[in-house]
């Protein structure tokens, strides 16, 4: 028995017509910028909604709408750009996720499921894309360009903005309310 997927590919930022196009369930290659945040980073940018009435100070360099990967990369190896970069537990960071997806965020890519919340919040708005969990060095193959945003001091934790191209990822749950998850 073999088993293929037939990936569709799908360039960032997504209008709101390819948003509401994918289903759970869709196997994509994602193409784009992406940013890179994990609890410590999710907490802070918590803390700058607050303070500024739920929205990113103006000279924050997250555009509208955006995509987060909840990743830190490894240390590059002499000749690479990064380390291996595999997701890290995304219901970590739901707590934060609702604002963030008020402020901007369209598409969350992480693995395992996520809250009630973070579910309700996408509703119309967002995409939660699952990567595949210890397949660090195959999400590093699709990142091609890697530049320090914010946080420095926070290591790996750090915001950092990606190029990726053809990654590989699952629409976990969609703005419609499907969710693999749930199946």
């Amino acid at each position: 028995m073999s088993f293929a997927l037939e990936y569709k590919p799908i360039t960032l930022p997504l209008s709101p017509g390819e948003l509401e196009s994918l289903q759970a369930g869709d196997a994509v290659l994602l193409t784009g910028v992406v940013y890179t945040a994990r609890d410590a980073a999710h907490k802070r940018l918590f803390e700058m909604l607050e303070k500024n009435g739920g929205q990113l100070p103006p000279e924050w360099p997250l555009p509208q709408p955006c995509a987060i990967y909840y990743a830190g990369p490894s240390p590059a190896a002499p000749g690479e750009i990064i380390g291996p970069c595999g997701p890290t537990t995304s219901a970590r960071m739901d707590a934060y996720t609702p604002a963030l997806i008020q402020a901007g965020a369209n598409v969350l890519i992480g693995k395992g499921p996520r809250s009630a919340s973070v579910l309700a919040a996408m509703a119309g708005r967002a995409l939660y894309l699952a990567a595949t969990g210890g397949a660090g060095m195959l999400m590093a193959r699709s990142i091609k360009k890697v530049e320090m945003v914010a946080f420095p001091e926070l290591g790996t934790e750090a915001i950092r903005r990606f190029y990726v191209e053809d990654m590989p990822l699952i629409v976990a749950a969609d703005s419609r309310g499907g969710n693999l998850y749930a199946r």
